[in-house]
Parts: structure tokens; C-alpha cells; sequence
């Protein structure tokens, strides 16, 4: 048996597998908004626990566990740095060490985005094709790269479509610079944005539908039942996502031409 996780801006996805792909466990938990990289480890640990008891065995008898996360990702050395879309996660932590240890099983540690977009390449929507450029949509926008049958890496962040600059002098993103992809597609900026609109004075549903859904965020759920119901301002933010992920996406293939 082989344990994953899928460390999200808002969600930590546990999941245990059989040999032939079978689940046998999963758990899903929030992503902690408060504390730093150590409460977040904590919180992931705590999840595959939950999957594993599902699955009927310890994390420590597990073959090993595979982690995606979000950041500037050292696979070889378990490190994660730089995922500002996770509370107080601004330095370089050693996430794989840190969840070995409370697992008591070996732990591979790669960017969320690429492992999803390696996945995409060997079992999904990119089966068959040599090249292929992946971009997810969450609380940040990500994106990863595999040219003639190989990833590519770059540097150590290739892919990351959420940064890439499409208005000169534009909206203020997380990373520092403007006019980023993610500074109006990511979900994290899109909230921020609701909230600033509301403060001064327009209406929405948005944070209504947040607190009946019990939700510490705007999650995609509350997404959908605000544009389901008709949410102007919901409608609105969604129209100027979409156009920010058009015009990235539709750049980054043109450079590449996958």
C-alpha cells in the first residue's frame, strides 16, 4: 500500500492505494490558517492517519508516501520554500523529513502542480502526447511542463503560469510583483477582491454562502452556488479570472507550441 497527499490552500487531501490503483482509505481536512509550516505538517500527518485507519494499517506500514505542495519545491532534499498561499510559510522547511518522522515511512515531497500535470501526461487527458503544458486553478494558480516525454524543471519552478506578468503595472500579487496570472485568478486574490468591493458598499452572497457552508474561505463550493444563483458580483470576478488564465495560458503556448 502506498499513502499520497494533496497539501491545498484550503484542504489536505489524504489518500491510501492498493497495488492496482484501488483506494482504500481517504481523509480530507483543512488546511490550518494560523501558525506556520510545523502546523501544517501536524495537519497532514493527522490526515493520512485518518485515511490510513480507514485502509486498515498504520502510516508505518505503508511502502511510502508521496506529498504535492504548493511552493518552490527541492524534491531531493524534501524541502519546501516559498508557498505564500499557506499561513506563515515564507522561509524553507524540511516537510518531508518532518512527516517521515511522524509517519514512520519514507516520504517523496514535489511541487503539487507537477506531479499532477506528471499524472495528467501518464493516466489522464495527456495520455498519448509527447508535450504538454498543465495548469491548475485553486487558491493560486500553478502550472507544469513536460517536453518530449521529460519534465521540465528549469531551474527548480518551471511552469508556474500563475506568475506570469499579463498586465504591465497591474493588480498587486502574493509573489510581490504586478500583474501576475494569480493576482486575478487565484482564488485566495479573488476573495481578497470580493472583500475590498464589499467594503466599499457592493452586494454580494459570497461571504453568506461562506458562513452557511462553514467555510473559513471562499472555497470553489461557495464559488459555484454564488454563480448557480446569479451572484453579479460572483459572475464578475469569475469573467476577469477567466480572462487572466485565457491570456497566460494562451501565452505560454504560443512560446512553447505544445
Amino acid at each position: 500500500m502506498k499513502g499520497g497527499v494533496d497539501l491545498g490552500g484550503t484542504k489536505i487531501q489524504a489518500v491510501i492505494v492498493g497495488d492496482d490503483h484501488e483506494v482504500l482509505g481517504a481523509a480530507r481536512h483543512p488546511t490550518p490558517l494560523k501558525g506556520g509550516p510545523a502546523d501544517i505538517a501536524a495537519a497532514m500527518a493527522e490526515a493520512m492517519g485518518a485515511a490510513a485507519e480507514q485502509a486498515g494499517a498504520p502510516p508505518s506500514d505503508l511502502d511510502g508516501v508521496g506529498v504535492g505542495s504548493p511552493g518552490a519545491v527541492d524534491s531531493r532534499a524534501g524541502t519546501v520554500s516559498q508557498a505564500r498561499n499557506l499561513a506563515g510559510w515564507e522561509g524553507t522547511y524540511p516537510l518531508g523529513a518532518r512527516l517521515a518522522k511522524s509517519l514512520g515511512t519514507r516520504v517523496l515531497v514535489d511541487n503539487d502542480v507537477r506531479v499532477a500535470v506528471r499524472a495528467e501526461y501518464l493516466l489522464g487527458a495527456g495520455k498519448g502526447f509527447d508535450s504538454i503544458l498543465g495548469a491548475f486553478w485553486g487558491t493560486g494558480v500553478g502550472g507544469g511542463i513536460i517536453l518530449n516525454g521529460e519534465p521540465w524543471f528549469g531551474r527548480g519552478a518551471a511552469g508556474e503560469i500563475g506568475h506570469m506578468v499579463i498586465k504591465d503595472g497591474g493588480a498587486r500579487c502574493g509573489c510581490g510583483r504586478r500583474g501576475c496570472v494569480e493576482a486575478y485568478a487565484g482564488r485566495g486574490a479573488m476573495e481578497a477582491k470580493a472583500r475590498r468591493l464589499v467594503k466599499r458598499g457592493h452586494k454580494t452572497k459570497l461571504f453568506e454562502l461562506m458562513k452557511r457552508a462553514n467555510r473559513p474561505r471562499l472555497t470553489s463550493g461557495v464559488w459555484a452556488k454564488a454563480l448557480d444563483g446569479g451572484d453579479a458580483m460572483a459572475e464578475e470576478l469569475m469573467l476577469r479570472a477567466v480572462e487572466a488564465l485565457a491570456a497566460g495560458i494562451a501565452s505560454a503556448v504560443n512560446l512553447l507550441d505544445v
